[in-house]
């Protein structure tokens, strides 16, 4: 009971903190997004379609940035759903100065094909930049956080309970270089060790097409060190999609 306190605790004062830092702000507060969609069809032989769409919002409110993602998956082959995910997370990054800054984080996640019915993640904790130019940065935070999953009743059945909780250390590496001009790698990797590790690394390369319109690839690994049985302890996920910033 006390640790599902501390998250709704820290999760109920992000909204509030970026209210509070939206006080100090002269001016409308600054907006900024890129929408991320992809889609591959087939029929005939083979009817099989999925589906990738991602949205990001940063905004700032003076010493406050926060942050906002919106991600979604399907796929079906032959009539038979194969893969489906859904995630909704938010932070809320507060700078002390402009190297440093404290954050709070909440993120849900759907992925009935992991065993789960959902994963809830909280934490909160200290970020640094540790190098930040026009052309390349990188930043890693650390802190601690409380993981809650819910099994699904087939999975629940089988383990002989329905939920699994842990206080976790949460770890995120993000960095970032321009390659040319007109085209960018990022490389970022989260990580909850706590009872279990998991762990997530995305690895992608984007290209400008033309004005606000870029081609992005990439490659996403999910690890979960201590699977439910007859689950596989890594995901990856290999996206081409088509990506607007505004």
């Amino acid at each position: 009971m006390k640790r599902l306190l501390l998250t709704a605790a820290i999760t109920l004062t992000m909204p509030f903190a970026a209210h509070a830092g939206s006080e100090f702000v002269e001016g409308d507060a600054t907006f900024a997004g890129e929408a991320e969609l992809g889609a591959t069809l087939t029929t005939g032989n083979t009817d099989t379609s999925s589906f990738k769409a991602r949205l990001a919002l940063k905004q700032e409110l003076d010493n406050w940035e926060n942050q906002y993602v919106l991600e979604g998956l399907y796929k079906e082959d032959s009539e038979e759903v194969t893969a489906k995910r859904y995630f909704l997370g938010a932070q809320g990054n507060y700078q002390i100065n402009d190297v440093s800054y404290l954050f709070a984080n909440t993120n849900y996640e759907v992925d009935p094909f992991t065993g789960y019915d959902f994963t809830s993640t909280t934490s909160a904790g200290y970020g640094q930049h540790f190098i930040d130019t026009d052309r390349m940065s990188l930043k890693a935070e650390a802190g601690p956080g409380y993981i809650y999953q819910q099994l699904d009743e087939e999975s629940a059945l089988a383990e002989g309970y329905d939920s699994e909780d842990s206080v976790v250390a949460h770890a995120v590496i993000d960095f970032q270089t321009k390659i040319s001009d007109s085209s960018k790698f990022q490389q970022r990797f989260v990580a909850d060790w706590g009872s279990k590790l998991d762990a997530r690394s995305e690895t992608s390369l984007t290209a400008n097409i033309v004005g606000s319109l870029a081609m992005k690839f990439a490659v996403i690994v999910r690890y979960n060190s201590e699977p439910l049985d007859d689950k596989e302890s890594t995901d990856t996920e290999t996206n081409m999609t088509l990506l607007y910033a505004f």
